[in-house]
């Protein structure tokens, strides 16, 4: 199952449709302008909230916390420091852990659970400018949780590069 993603969705308070690989609307990133931590809300298109997505006030490194109806679905922190690839470590709230690497800047990284891939994030096969695909790899995958996970990824790289 493939996505596209504009890049522009990052942009605080904004709302933006990604979209299925036939051009169908298919989540919405809601942006939340005026609030102390960064937060969006990914949502069906009937306006149904599938996962909350919010940065972690106190702790020690930038972390996203992802919640499906108000309880914990997922964490997200950088793992490790690398000079051609980035990695963070996505705490799932079950106990188990997805792995993401690659150039997250360039938006081309992959989501993997224990070795297996989930998900790749690329704009190799893309033409429209400043636009990035999500393709969900295994049919069992949660894709609202994929892109969310993408979202938080390239949110905290894109910090850290500013900071």
């Amino acid at each position: 199952m493939r996505f596209l993603v504009y890049d522009r969705l990052l942009g605080f308070g904004d709302d933006y449709w990604i979209e299925d690989e036939h051009g169908t609307k298919v989540f919405l990133v809601d942006g939340k302008a005026l609030r102390l931590r960064d937060t969006w809300e990914l949502k069906d298109p009937q306006g149904h909230v599938l996962v909350e997505i919010h940065q972690k006030m106190l702790a020690l490194r930038d972390t996203m916390v992802l919640q499906r109806g108000g309880e914990p679905l997922a964490t997200v922190r950088r793992k490790r420091l690398s000079l051609l690839r980035n990695h963070y470590r996505v705490s799932l709230a079950d106990g188990n852990e997805l792995d993401v690497s690659g150039k997250v800047l360039d938006r081309e990284f992959a989501v993997e659970y224990d070795g297996e891939l989930l998900a790749v994030i690329s704009r190799r096969w893309l033409t429209v400018r400043d636009t990035y695909g999500v393709d969900v790899v295994r049919e069992d995958a949660d894709p609202a949780l994929l892109i969310a996970v993408a979202v938080c990824v390239i949110h905290l790289a894109e910090k850290e590069r500013e900071d």
